[in-house]
Order: structure tokens, then C-alpha cells, then sequence
């Protein structure tokens, strides 16, 4: 798990397609996301977007969404 993280933090996100989260409202409070390989996200606060964003695994990022979904977060 240990070298999947490292190999993620050396992905170049200089051509990276950022969307805002889709739970993101009109508060400006938004975060965006960026597809990695095999699944895998970034996540960077959209008013910061120069701030080293946070990179998940493909199970990583499932747990969290589902702890978004389920009310726990």
C-alpha cells in the first residue's frame, strides 16, 4: 500500500481534468476532483488550487464516499 501512495504522489496533475465534487453547492465552500490511474482520485479545495492536493487510493476513495453518503463525515 505503502508504494501504490508513493506512486500517486508522483503522478503529474499539471494536465489533470478537475471537476467540482458533485455535492459542492453554491456556498463556494467547494472541493474539486481529478481522476488518477486505476481508479484512483486527487481532491484539492477549488479557492486553493496551488495547495498540494490529497491523493486517494481506488479503496481508499470508495470508503470515503461512502462515508460521505452514509452521513458519517
Amino acid at each position: 500500500m505503502k508504494d501504490l501512495k508513493a506512486g500517486l504522489y508522483a503522478v503529474d496533475l499539471g494536465t489533470a481534468n478537475w471537476r467540482k465534487a458533485s455535492a459542492s453547492a453554491g456556498e463556494n465552500d467547494c472541493v474539486e476532483v481529478a481522476e488518477l490511474p486505476h481508479g484512483a482520485r486527487a481532491v484539492r479545495d477549488s479557492k486553493n488550487p496551488e495547495r498540494e492536493p490529497l491523493r486517494f487510493t481506488a479503496s481508499e476513495w470508495a470508503a470515503f464516499r461512502a462515508g460521505v453518503i452514509a452521513g458519517e463525515l
